[in-house]
């Protein structure tokens, strides 16, 4: 029959992107839509009108032959079936067609992009918990170990005056110079602590004074070398200056954590009337493909978001044992500007 001439449910089941098909109690497929060479190996010429048992793998035969008895008896059954490292979604249900006869309606689609899809979001979702649970962890560190002990430290001191009170005055004011002293560590401490919580630091002292104090934070934790860059004559908007410190801040401090480099170095320079910054280093690097493979994790997903939230056009290349150099450019309606 001319495809124009069928009736419109036949030409949608056999163009969607999946393979249906309908047994008797006998085992023989009665009508089939769709593709039916990923699931059988046959055309649907070669399927309708044949029974299972010359249809079917003799492997799968008895699976599938007990599938259908339990559709027969009105059970409705969805699992998945891996096939040839392929997943593949299958419904198999009860099906009335004519007043005394039994059928079974089956349906089978590859479901094997949604599937990487979905553990991709699962880990990237664990990787986020991850990350939280260990900022959380730094937090209750840095509050304890400098806050507490620095603020314990000061009450000792404070005590230390009240006894020195009646005595010398010049050791009330040496304690007193101790004290004023060790509230300005603490302060210090606590705002480069701030600054690292909070992005709208880069507003406040400018990319160049961001990246100098990320420079500074890593190198408390990173045996190399980190080296920082910035043209003078660059001085991006506020927004672009946020994403281009936070994509410096994921790719620095993944290099320092996973590259096993001994070097990290974040240049920004103009172009023209744009800019560019990159953030390179000397470490193990590693395959693109190895992206395709393990799924883009946190890190990257986040700077593909601050570059996407800014304009930038955000390139990571990397061979194994040659380092990685992350590349964010401004396009140059919004490039540097003269400051």
């Amino acid at each position: 029959m001319p495809e124009h001439q069928r009736p419109p449910a036949e030409v949608l089941l056999d163009q969607v992107p999946a393979c249906h098909w309908i047994v008797n109690q006998q085992g023989v497929f009665e009508q089939v839509y769709g593709d039916t060479m990923p699931v059988f190996g046959k055309p649907p010429q070669e399927v309708v009108g044949q029974p299972a048992a010359s249809v079917l793998d003799p492997a799968a035969l008895p699976v599938w032959q007990e599938r259908f008895r339990r559709a027969f008896s009105g059970e409705s059954l969805t699992l998945r079936e891996r096939r040839g490292g392929r997943i593949w979604f299958v419904a198999v249900f009860p099906l009335r067609l004519r007043a005394g006869t039994s059928h079974a309606g089956c349906v089978m689609q590859e479901i094997t992009d949604f599937i990487s899809a979905d553990r991709e979001l699962r880990r990237t979702v664990l990787a986020a918990i991850k990350a939280q649970e260990s900022q959380r962890a730094r937090s209750a560190q840095f509050l304890h170990n400098v806050v507490g002990q620095n603020l314990a430290a000061l009450g000792l001191q404070l005590d230390l005056v009240r006894m020195d009170l009646d005595g010398n005055p010049a050791v009330v004011r040496e304690h007193l110079a101790e004290i004023q002293t060790l509230l300005e560590s603490i302060m210090e401490q606590v705002r480069n602590f701030s600054y690292e919580l909070n992005p709208s630091a880069v507003e406040r002292v400018g990319l160049r004074s961001a990246l100098d104090r990320l420079g500074a934070r890593i190198r408390e934790r990173f045996q190399g070398s980190v080296r920082i860059s910035v043209d003078s004559s660059v001085c991006p908007p506020p927004k672009t200056a946020l994403a281009l410190y936070r994509i410096a801040e994921e790719a620095a401090e993944n290099s320092a954590h996973h590259a096993g480099c001994s070097l990290i170095e974040i240049a920004v320079q103009s172009a023209g009337s744009g800019a560019w910054m990159e953030v390179r280093d000397n470490g193990r690097g590693f395959d693109p493909a190895d992206l395709q493979e393990m799924g883009r994790g946190l890190g990257l997903l986040s700077m593909e978001h601050h570059a996407a939230e800014a304009g930038l056009s955000l390139s990571i290349s990397s061979t194994r044992h040659s380092g990685t150099i992350v590349r964010a450019a401004v396009p140059a309606p919004e490039g540097g500007q003269t400051c």
